[in-house]
């Protein structure tokens, strides 16, 4: 393992890269890296480093989305298949065919999205600013929300207004139930329970806080509590005991776990590198268009 580790930080200062790791990665693989956090926050830091290569440990479209802010940078994927379900739950075609069918509503899509349907949308977000950049929307305006049904159903709940949902879903996210939480509670019912909103309605009901993983990480050091239950994927449990390890995590469900955000590992981080595989790049026409709907997220939300 320390030879592989070598490996990777000779080829890192090599090819002049950085190494992203969302917080759902195996702990390995966030000790590695340089950046650690959601999938839009890694994209925005590596877009401001003077790397020449992004290591993007993650899921499709989180490297899409580098590529998308950083058209002058080599973007790699260390596992070409490792998607998102959620993300491949709506295609351009679809996007496209409800548009014709509500030509006056807005295009809100999460960043959990492929380029193609980001590029037909009039606004990106993400799942902690997703109420805010609602709530600041044209209210004679209709909006389409895709693709996760359940943060679009978090939204309307904050924000009280009426959505078009796309069906989509997070599979890890669905399949924490209500019977996870309250067992939980029961082993520590000391414990705050901090739900992510991308879990179903039931689960959502049953939370102390509804957050992001950005939002946990930061409330988990501002909270005075000193034990949470967490109810999201596995893998943001290494993130916040190696923040806090004065304080306890659970998490929920042995279940929540993502198997394509554990398809990268250590070997195949060191065979990216090596053979510069596999890059990911975006249509210049997609690109542009993503973009655009990237910064118009961040003109209604400049903080």
């Amino acid at each position: 393992m320390t030879a592989i580790l070598d490996k990777i930080q000779q080829l890192k200062k090599q090819r002049n890269a950085v190494i992203l790791a969302h917080n759902y990665q195996p702990g390995p693989i966030q000790d590695l890296a340089d950046f650690v956090g959601d999938s839009l926050g890694l994209s925005v830091e590596a877009s401001r480093t003077d790397a020449e290569v992004i290591v993007f440990c993650g899921v499709l479209f989180m490297a899409e989305t580098a590529a998308i802010l950083s058209p002058n940078k080599t973007v790699l994927l260390p596992e070409r298949n490792a998607g998102c379900p959620m993300a491949d739950m709506i295609t351009a075609r679809q996007l496209e065919e409800m548009k014709r069918k509500h030509p006056e509503a807005l295009v809100v899509c999460y960043v959990n999205s492929p380029a193609e349907v980001k590029a037909l949308s009039d606004y990106c977000c993400t799942s902690s600013n997703a109420v805010k950049l609602v709530s600041l929307l044209p209210k004679e305006k209709n909006i389409l929300f895709v693709p996760d049904q359940h943060l679009g159903a978090f939204v309307q709940e904050q924000t009280g207004r009426e959505m078009i949902l796309w069906p989509g879903y997070c599979p890890t996210h669905v399949r924490i139930s209500p019977d996870d939480i309250q067992a939980a509670r029961e082993h520590h019912p000391d414990a705050l329970v901090l739900a992510h909103p991308e879990c179903g309605p039931q689960v959502r009901a049953l939370a102390d806080r509804l957050l992001s993983t950005g939002q946990m990480l930061r409330f988990a050091g501002e909270s005075p509590a000193r034990s949470f239950i967490i109810a999201t994927e596995e893998g943001i449990v290494h993130t916040l005991k190696k923040q806090y390890p004065e304080k306890e995590f659970v998490c929920v469900s042995e279940r929540a776990i993502c198997p394509n955000m554990k398809k990268i590992t250590l070997e195949k981080v060191l065979w990216s590198l090596e053979d510069m595989g596999h890059q990911i790049t975006v249509p210049e026409a997609v690109r542009v268009a993503a973009r655009q709907a990237l910064d118009r997220m961040i003109e209604v939300l400049p903080d």
